[in-house]
């Protein structure tokens, strides 16, 4: 195992220890982070989404942002904007803060569309565009979205092919007992270890962990392109995505059911984000489960869903295990 590798499971590690119950949101983010891509949350409020990503840039030494969406923010707010100063005489761009490392996009459907835009460009082109000029934002670079499934008054959906822009749309769902007993021994020692000091929060548990550099995480990102996809794998990858699209073939019960299958940019988010999981389970070559593993946060929102099926109750989950099913395994 390289030194590398070593470093990114240590990282993963330390982000649980300080987020319990949700292995799988720091998995999905590590999985983001080393695809260069970026991940739409979707969990009521209280799960530790803005903590998993605070602690995410804190580990690597990261420049993190945080946007609040409201209904009233404009796209200079998160871009930045042209500003007039008097002792040059001249207009001199102002970042915004969408140049960081690390962004978190709170409440993305709070903003109009207009808005959601100014973000969702910088995503897919890594630059802003400002009076006519445009600014490159740094080489590492990631969004985390989220929205909040429980209040729709006053918010703005994402249309489906903004959507697309996502790597990985990740669901939260409430922890069990025993997690919520685990969370509730860790806030009373960090209560009791740092109390009201919000410079000792941001300080604890870097004693036990040395963050990684910038430069590291962009050596691992090119690490795990060298995974290896045997020709089986890859046809059973690029099956599951073209099962998407005539799903009736693969089964009848499926037929009406999709409206509109998955594109290329879904092929391409499955295989990066298969090799990762291998990388990360320890082996240089992608097995079936480490696509059966993101294939549910790769696709379900890059299906869309006929008429019928919504008014029956049925969602992307449950079509995607439906074609899990179907598509036989190399």
């Amino acid at each position: 195992m390289s030194e590398l590798k070593n470093k990114i499971l240590g990282l993963q590690t330390h982000i649980q220890s300080r987020i319990v119950g949700q292995e799988d949101l720091v998995k999905k983010m590590l999985i983001a982070l080393l695809a260069s891509g970026h991940v739409l949350l979707e969990g009521a409020p209280g799960l530790a989404k803005t903590k998993a990503i605070k602690t995410l840039a804190q580990s690597v030494s990261a420049q993190f942002s945080r946007i609040q969406f409201t209904p009233d923010l404009l796209p200079s707010d998160i871009t930045g904007s042209d500003v007039y100063v008097s002792a040059t005489g001249k207009f001199e761009f102002r970042q915004g803060p969408v140049f960081a490392n690390l962004v978190l996009a709170d409440e993305i459907n709070r903003a109009p569309a207009k808005v959601q835009s100014a973000l969702l460009e910088a995503m897919a082109e890594h630059q802003v565009s400002v009076g006519g000029n445009q600014y490159a934002l740094p080489p590492l670079f990631m969004v985390m979205a989220t929205q909040n499934p429980i209040e729709h008054e006053g918010t703005y959906n994402l249309p489906e092919a903004q959507l697309d822009r996502f790597l990985l749309y990740v669901k939260i769902n409430q922890p069990d007992a025993a997690t919520e007993h685990k969370i509730l021994e860790l806030i009373r020692r960090e209560d009791l270890a740092c109390g009201a000091d919000a410079k000792c929060w941001a300080d604890e548990g870097k004693e036990k962990f040395k963050p990684l550099t910038i430069d590291e995480i962009l050596a691992a990102q090119q690490e795990v392109l060298q995974v290896h996809t045997s020709e089986a794998v890859e046809n059973y990858l690029v099956e599951l995505v073209i099962a998407t699209r005539t799903p009736e073939k693969y089964a009848k019960n499926l037929n009406g059911i999709i409206r509109f299958g998955a594109s290329p940019r879904a092929t391409i988010a499955l295989d990066k984000c298969s090799k990762i999981n291998a990388w990360l389970s320890g082996r240089d070559f992608v097995a079936p489960e480490d696509i059966q593993a993101v294939v549910y946060d790769v696709l379900r929102h890059r299906l869309i869903l006929s008429f019928e099926a919504l008014a029956e109750g049925i969602n992307s989950d449950e079509v995607i295990k439906q074609l899990l099913k179907a598509v036989p395994l190399p």
